[in-house]
């Protein structure tokens, strides 16, 4: 055997060895990710006179009236998480998540585009790609999108 074949052969067993904890990272990565936007939600909606006031004043989202845009961000913060936690159309609900994401850069950027705004923004980057591993890859074995058999692929 070749050194090369080797090297290949140890990395074969390893992949093979980390295979089961691919479920546990993206089960982790859902909830991570859902806990986040369903703070962000909950707090829209129980302070609801000061999200208007926000989408009204400070926020800038573009093309939609300012009551649309709290209606519409506030109903993604809390139901695309809530897909999301039990893995249930699962790759739907990242890419609504992400369009929530990249909406909230994209009508605050006049601040999280300013210096000492780095944290702030790279959040949104870390969120951002937590649901593209999500969207790429689908819920894992523990979720139900693959117990109902729906996604073989997750």
């Amino acid at each position: 055997m070749s050194a090369l074949a080797g090297v290949l052969e140890r990395q074969a067993r390893i992949a093979r060895a980390l295979e089961p904890l691919r479920a546990l990272l993206l089960l982790g990565t859902r909830l991570w990710v859902s806990w986040q936007f369903l703070k962000s939600g909950w707090l829209k909606l129980t302070t609801w006179d000061v999200t208007l006031e926000l989408f009204r004043s400070e926020y800038q989202v573009p093309l939609l009236p300012p009551e649309a845009a709290a209606v519409a961000g506030t109903f993604g913060e809390l139901v695309f998480p809530l897909l999301l936690i039990p893995g249930l159309l699962t790759r739907a609900a990242g890419l609504g998540l992400s369009a929530v994401n990249l909406l909230a850069v994209i009508s605050y950027w006049h601040v999280l585009g300013g210096e000492g705004f780095e944290a702030a923004l790279a959040q949104h980057v870390l969120w951002g790609y937590m649901l593209a591993v999500i969207v790429l890859f689908g819920g894992g074995a523990i979720s139900l999108d693959r117990l109902s058999g729906a996604h073989r692929d997750c």
